[in-house]
């Protein structure tokens, strides 16, 4: 079993390092190649396109062929879509690709997942979801410092990538250890989100708007505030080191208060530091940085704190199909925000990223002072976990732990 989630996690980081990659890859190439800014957008609208298609897809193609030769198909998919970049240089054809690199993250992610929920047990769950999250998160971490060494538009930076992509094969289809059955595929059921929770429904469509024109189109606002392609790979290492470090603290404070407190002081620190960044493109690479950071830092936690507010309401046996319907929402808008994020920077330049983010935080705070009036907080509410945005399936390895209940103080 040792073995086995050591493969697994294997992996996890070599996707990561390779998935997390592209999109700020592609965003510099495009940048050199002459894109404009909102093709450039539609690449990472497309990713998730292409992800969301991934999640739904996934399971069902692991019923039909199981989970090796599921994850062998997905990650081929990827590699042709990364191989295939500088053979056709132009921005549609782009946008197909990055499709095919969304369809295998999704597809690699959804087999992984059920792969653990497979093997582990009641006693080992914990550990292995921390080890999870942990390989997850510093995968993307370095995924984000790559981009400070691989040259835009160029064919070695794309194969490299695609090396990476081919890699996470081996740990995984040459391990010796049986794959399980097959899980079944969880109904997609929205709804779902917005009977149990609005405000949470609402809150992870916030958190994919931030995040996903963060990290899709970031690149685009680092050239045009004069960052070169080093320090572009910095500014996006730290949004993803403060959102890290705000799991923590957030988790504590998510446990001991209202969590539709803590969404709403969230959402206002987000306008707060988005307003900083605005600011701050005058004050020098420290200042940009220390930006970046403080906006991760308010901004990531979102989805978690407002996953765990949904399944507050929710019973045990709703658990796996309210994670994936979180999901929809969540894909939603990633789809549109780094499409709308780019052409907003085209029309009026660099800071109108940050002014639609903060516009969706300012909805989100009236929002959440208007669901307060509508009822009141439950008494017994589940434990805050840090709930990855990677498949449909990951309900399944969440549900144990958001089963613990605590009351509230």
């Amino acid at each position: 079993m040792l073995i086995s989630f050591a493969a697994l996690f294997l992996s996890v980081l070599l996707l990561q390092l390779s998935s997390g990659g592209v999109g700020p890859l592609d965003a510099l190439s495009g940048l050199q190649l002459q894109f404009t800014t909102d093709q450039i957008g539609l690449l990472g609208s497309a990713h998730f396109l292409g992800f969301f298609l991934g999640c739904w897809w996934a399971p069902r193609l692991m019923g039909s062929v199981g989970h090796s030769r599921a994850f062998a198909a997905f990650t081929a998919a990827g590699a042709i879509g990364l191989l295939a970049h500088m053979l056709i240089i132009q921005p549609y054809a782009w946008a197909a690709m990055r499709i095919m690199s969304g369809l295998c993250v999704a597809g690699c992610y959804t087999v992984i997942e059920a792969w653990l929920q497979a093997k582990v047990t009641n006693e080992t769950r914990g550990r292995t979801m921390g080890i999870y999250r942990v390989v997850d998160m510093s995968g993307s971490l370095v995924a984000q410092l790559m981009i400070g060494v691989l040259e835009p538009a160029s064919y070695v930076s794309y194969n490299l990538l695609a090396i990476l992509c081919c890699a996470a094969l081996l740990p995984l289809t040459l391990t010796r250890v049986q794959q399980p059955p097959t899980p079944s595929a969880p109904r997609l059921r929205p709804r779902l989100a917005v009977a149990k929770s609005p405000l949470a429904a609402a809150g992870v469509v916030v958190a994919a708007l931030s995040s996903a024109s963060f990290r899709m189109v970031g690149p685009v606002y680092g050239q045009e505030v004069g960052l070169s392609a080093g320090q572009i790979a910095w500014f996006l290492a730290a949004f993803v080191l403060g959102g890290a470090v705000a799991q923590y603290p957030v988790g504590w404070l998510a446990d001991k208060f209202d969590r539709r407190w803590v969404l709403i002081w969230l959402s206002v620190a987000a306008i707060a530091s988005a307003v900083i960044t605005i600011g701050a493109q005058g004050s020098g690479t420290t200042g940009v940085m220390a930006c970046a950071f403080i906006f991760g830092l308010t901004t990531f936690p979102i989805y978690s704190v407002a996953a765990a507010h949904a399944h507050d309401f929710a019973r045990a046996d709703e658990r796996v199909e309210l994670s994936a319907a979180l999901m929809f929402f969540f894909a939603l808008g990633a789809i549109a925000a780094p499409y709308v994020a780019s052409v907003l920077i085209e029309r009026f330049g660099p800071p109108a990223m940050f002014m639609m983010i903060s516009a969706a935080h300012l909805v989100l705070v009236f929002f959440g002072l208007l669901r307060m009036r509508a009822r009141p907080a439950p008494e017994d509410r589940t434990a805050y976990i840090y709930a990855p945005r990677t498949s449909f399936l990951i309900g399944r390895l969440t549900r144990y732990a958001r089963d613990r209940t605590q009351r509230r103080e």
